[in-house]
């Protein structure tokens, strides 16, 4: 039997599974997933590589459906492709050719909306990311940190209620990976956004999230959930703590657990 789905979550899954068929056969990559996420919350994902995190992601983002189970963003069945969801992808997918404001403003045009109506609110997200004065720059004058942060402008530019993250920091070097993560705390907190975040770093998911989910490997099961109690806002200084410590310790012992880390 399946957890019910409160109308009051912004996500909302209840006994989800998917499974992919082939020439080799089928292949069950996630298991009877429950998850629920409240308004403002903000949840981060963490298991080892395969273990289907990104499926999960698609999932509730709209661009799969599942094999069983089902789905509610803010109380409404997914059936495709969501509005009320931005979405910020591991490489921030920027077209050289367009400015940072016409990369940000591209999912007003692909709604068919005027880019006039949105041009206030995308200089907005310009100077809340710290990027003023790069409005009309493009990508390749962009460092990788800075062009990320025009793909979380561009994911927010829609004011959706939720937003997904598919590692966006992983490929950034750890100085600005750090960074990256406070400004997306002081983002987040400004703008009380629910977010699912998917990341390999323990260290990340502790730091950014109010509870940090834990995948098995494949099929995908969420095997444990660890509330994170760490007062907001969270400096980076707060890493080194023994607060800290236990519980990216308590996330780690998890994975171990479960086979996740060798």
């Amino acid at each position: 039997m399946t957890a019910p789905v409160a109308l009051a979550d912004v996500i909302g899954l209840a006994g989800v599974s998917l499974a992919y068929s082939g020439k080799a056969g089928t292949v069950l990559a996630l298991d009877r997933i429950d998850l629920a996420a409240r308004p403002g919350e903000f949840l981060a994902v963490v298991g080892p590589s395969g273990c289907g995190k990104s499926t999960l992601l698609k999932l509730v983002s709209g661009l799969l459906a599942p094999s069983a189970g089902e789905v509610r963003i803010e109380g409404r069945p997914v059936r495709g492709p969501h509005a009320s969801v931005g979405v910020v992808f591991q490489s921030p997918l920027l077209m050289p050719w367009r400015t940072v404001i016409e990369n940000i403003l591209l999912p007003i045009e692909i709604r068919g909306e005027r880019t006039a109506n949105y041009a206030a609110a995308a200089r907005q997200l310009i100077e809340l990311v710290g990027l003023g004065g790069f409005a009309d720059r493009h990508p390749y004058e962009l460092s990788g940190g800075m062009q990320q942060r025009v793909g979380l402008c561009r994911a927010l530019v829609t004011d959706p209620p939720l937003l997904l993250m598919d590692e966006p920091f992983g490929a950034l070097d750890a100085m600005t990976r750090e960074q990256m993560n406070a400004e997306l705390q002081r983002i987040w907190m400004e703008r009380q956004k629910t977010v699912l975040l998917i990341t390999h770093s323990i260290t990340e998911a502790v730091y950014l999230a109010d509870r940090v989910l834990v995948m098995s490997p494949r099929p995908g099961r969420i095997i444990e959930e660890v509330p994170i109690s760490l007062p907001r806002p969270r400096s980076l200084g707060m890493t080194e703590t023994v607060e800290f410590a236990q519980l990216a310790n308590q996330v780690r012992r998890a994975l171990n657990a479960a086979g996740g880390i060798d």
